[in-house]
């Protein structure tokens, strides 16, 4: 049976009852694309372990917690055996053949009745690898090649220019922090499918590389204090190559509703009828602390974190931020866009008692090769950033956070030691 190719079908089992022979690391594996399916799943083991557990418990499956008995696969379409016991996965097999059950060993692929592929799925198509022998049916080797062929399904290299998918509307895609591998996978594809792409400056640029030559890039740059795009034009922009027909992507640096002005363009768009479709992408305040070392969050140190705009200064009558609250905070302050304001938030934050000796990050340019970390403390952020001439973009981490070492071991800034042992009351 081995040496012939597996015939590739597939099975539809939403409501057909399927046993599962065995609660470990395999059934844990599969059962979740058993329950996508709306399968009719009886599990049969007398252990589990906690995920398939947890499954059992929200109902998703019927759990016999009891070894193997003939008999278990009576009117049932389909059969997982994937016991430690190879005598129970013998008997079990063979009352699947005398019952004509479509039977997985994950014990002996050779002596099953049918074979799982290494599954993938984007946008509507699922993707199911196998081997065509027993002697190159190495699992790591399909996984290899599903991965592969998903992959370029979801990025849109796979698809041929004429067969490219083309919807009519607005994509506002999250780009994220600037290191193009850092997009989704679903906002690389809606990049593949594009016909318009208006690129923020902050966007991953790299990727604008790769768009095919017919891809009309409009630059919607917000340079800080130089030139820029009206807000207004870029709306205009999206809802004029919307209405032609074109399947356009907004593509904005981190995520569209973080300072990103994406609900303002969500709006304009709506009320111009057209169609929105919103791709989140990882955020700055988070992702670029996080390649540099630093979380915005650590068991014992910060139990929260505060993200603000520093666009503005604490003395300027626009500014929404109650800067002096966010001083009384115990846990970890992020600014964006606050380069040039740094030292009036830094005394703000000081003169509401917030301590001098507060660690301080500045992160330029974050996860691009570009990317650099300076160091202060409240009391010297405002003389560092001169001295080191840091310059937009950079995130700015305020907090104990910024002296977590790579170890998890730190010490205050007023050089307590700080407990992040198991023990440790939070």
């Amino acid at each position: 049976m081995a040496e012939n190719p597996a015939y590739p079908v597939g099975l539809r089992l939403a409501g057909r009852r399927v046993v599962v022979l065995g609660g470990g690391q395999v059934a844990q594996r599969r059962l979740p694309a058993l329950i996508a399916a709306g399968a009719d799943i009886h599990l049969v083991s007398p252990s589990a372990t906690p995920s398939v557990e947890a499954m059992a418990d929200a109902g998703e499956l019927t759990w016999t917690r009891r070894r193997y008995e003939p008999g278990d696969l009576a009117e049932s379409w389909y059969v997982l055996i994937a016991t430690p016991d190879s005598a129970a996965n013998a008997e079990a097999s063979a009352e699947a053949e005398a019952r004509r059950v479509w039977c997985v060993r994950a014990d002996d692929a050779d002596e099953a009745t049918a074979w799982t592929p290494a599954t993938g799925h984007s946008e509507g198509v699922t993707v199911a690898v196998l081997t065509t022998d027993a002697k190159g049916r190495d699992p790591r080797h399909t996984a290899a090649i599903r991965d592969a062929v998903v992959e370029g399904l979801r990025d849109g290299t796979l698809v041929a220019p004429h067969h490219r998918t083309r919807t009519p509307g607005v994509s506002l895609v999250g780009g994220g922090p600037g290191d193009p591998d850092l997009i989704t996978v679903r906002g690389r594809r809606l990049l593949a499918e594009a016909d318009v792409v208006i690129a923020d400056r902050l966007g991953p640029r790299d990727l604008l590389a790769e768009l095919p030559p017919h891809v009309e890039v409009i630059d919607a740059a917000k340079i800080p204090y130089g030139r820029f795009m009206a807000q207004e034009a870029i709306n205009n922009a999206l809802i004029e190559h919307a209405l032609q027909g074109k399947s356009v992507v907004r593509l904005k640096g981190g995520d569209p509703f973080v300072f990103g002005r994406g609900m303002e363009e969500a709006q304009a768009l709506a009320e111009a009828g057209i169609s929105c479709t919103v791709v989140p992408g990882i955020s700055s305040s988070i992702s670029v602390p996080g390649a540099a070392g630093i979380p915005v969050t650590h068991r014992g140190v910060a139990h929260e974190f505060t993200v603000v705009s520093g666009h503005v200064a604490p003395d300027d009558e626009r500014s929404l931020v109650d800067w002096a609250a966010l001083a009384k905070l115990r846990g970890t302050l992020v600014v964006l866009m606050g380069v040039d304001k740094i030292g009036a938030i830094a005394r703000t934050l000081m003169e509401n008692g917030k301590a001098a000796g507060t660690p301080v990050a500045l992160v330029q340019e974050g996860t691009t090769a570009a990317q650099r970390r300076v160091d202060a403390t409240l009391a010297t952020v405002a003389e560092t950033v001169r001295a080191e001439e840091v310059r937009p973009p950079a995130v700015i981490v305020i907090g104990e956070v910024v002296t977590v070492g790579a170890d998890g071991s730190f010490e205050t800034s007023d050089g307590t030691p700080a407990v992040t042992s198991d023990g440790d009351s939070e």
